[in-house]
């Protein structure tokens, strides 16, 4: 065979020669906390890799090593990563805190009620290996020096306290020595800009000379002017009813508290029939005298005629007027002297 021909048929064999090749691996995936040992781009089959956690998470389970196959797929990885977590951060007294998780790169933010003041970092994470980056803060209440006493006056506290400091909201009551007038704030308190609230003053206050009231008297007969706090007392003439305070005083304003009415009787403005008065029946020309006091009630009776029979209907004196009411038929003489007993006070109640 001449050299030529039998290159030429090892060349027609060559071509048709079966050629097995294997397939490589790219880079493994790696799911969320996992990173690769090395940067290589492609892998053989049977070459093996090492993953690892990232820094905030902690391994679990399973073998760190994946081998490349001759499919050209990775081997199963049972590593498993998960978040490393901080302890759950304790309530903050006087504050408040936001979070939304306590896991590595979770945050806290801080703030601290009005009238404190943050003692602290205001916001700290939760670090790789499971720790907070800052002790947690605290709130401080704002503090006051004493506070301003007026002239002639003094402050009862709420409580006792030592030295020549005071906290937010500390406070007390002021108080006038007599027969000085407190005009302003009655109550003091340490506030949130580190100042006392405003102080009142202690003025001299005279009230003008009591009047009297109609129908009735007072207790004394001195004309002349109050001071605060003074007070006068008040009464009513017979058969009058005090509507009000017995007593009024000189206010810090100046004027008098309010004064009370002498409230007039009333008389039962029927001439014939009959009424009830504190459980008791009265023929109304045995009611001796005809007079009850303010707010009393008395019940006159009224005929049902449909059904024949009669029932009581209440009125109430108001200062001196008492309203009969409409249902009320007051009888003939004649009928009130020979047939009173077919008087709606009389027969059947319905």
């Amino acid at each position: 065979m001449a050299p030529s021909l039998a290159l030429l048929l090892l060349c027609q064999l060559a071509l048709y020669t079966p050629v097995t090749s294997k397939k490589e691996c790219g880079r493994p995936p790696l799911i969320d906390g996992m990173e690769l040992e090395g940067h290589q781009r492609v892998y053989s089959p049977g070459d093996n890799v090492a993953l690892s956690c990232k820094r905030g998470y902690t391994p679990t389970s399973g073998s760190r090593i994946i081998i490349c196959t001759a499919s050209g797929d990775w081997s199963e990885s049972r590593l498993k990563c998960s978040t490393k977590s901080c302890s759950f951060p304790k309530a903050l007294d006087h504050g408040d805190m936001e979070f939304v998780d306590i896991v590595y790169q979770s945050t806290i933010n801080y703030t601290c009620h009005e009238g404190y003041t943050l003692q602290g970092a205001s916001r700290v994470e939760c670090l790789d290996d499971g720790q907070w980056s800052e002790p947690p803060p605290k709130c401080t209440p704002v503090t006051c020096g004493l506070p301003p006493i007026p002239k002639n006056g003094r402050m009862v506290y709420d409580r006792k306290f030592t030295g020549n400091t005071t906290v937010f909201g500390f406070g007390g009551t002021y108080e006038c020595f007599p027969p000085l007038a407190l005009i302003g704030n009655e109550r003091g308190s340490c506030s949130t800009n580190g100042n006392w609230t405003e102080p009142p003053e202690c003025k001299f206050v005279t009230c003008s000379a009591p009047t009297g009231i109609n129908n009735g008297y007072m207790t004394i007969n001195d004309k002349r002017e109050h001071g605060f706090k003074q007070t006068v007392r008040y009464g009513c003439n017979i058969d009058y009813v005090l509507d009000g305070p017995v007593e009024i005083e000189c206010l810090k304003t100046g004027n008098w508290s309010i004064k009370p009415v002498c409230r007039a009787p009333c008389k039962v403005g029927i001439t014939r029939g009959r009424i009830l008065y504190n459980g008791m029946k009265f023929w109304i020309k045995d009611f001796e005298p005809n007079k009850i006091s303010h707010t009393d009630v008395i019940l006159v009776y009224c005929m049902n005629k449909e059904k024949k029979c009669g029932y009581a209907v209440s009125t109430q004196c108001i200062d001196g007027k008492l309203k009969i009411p409409e249902c009320f038929e007051e009888p003939s003489d004649f009928t009130y002297k020979w047939y009173y007993k077919s008087l709606p006070s009389e027969i059947a109640q319905c």
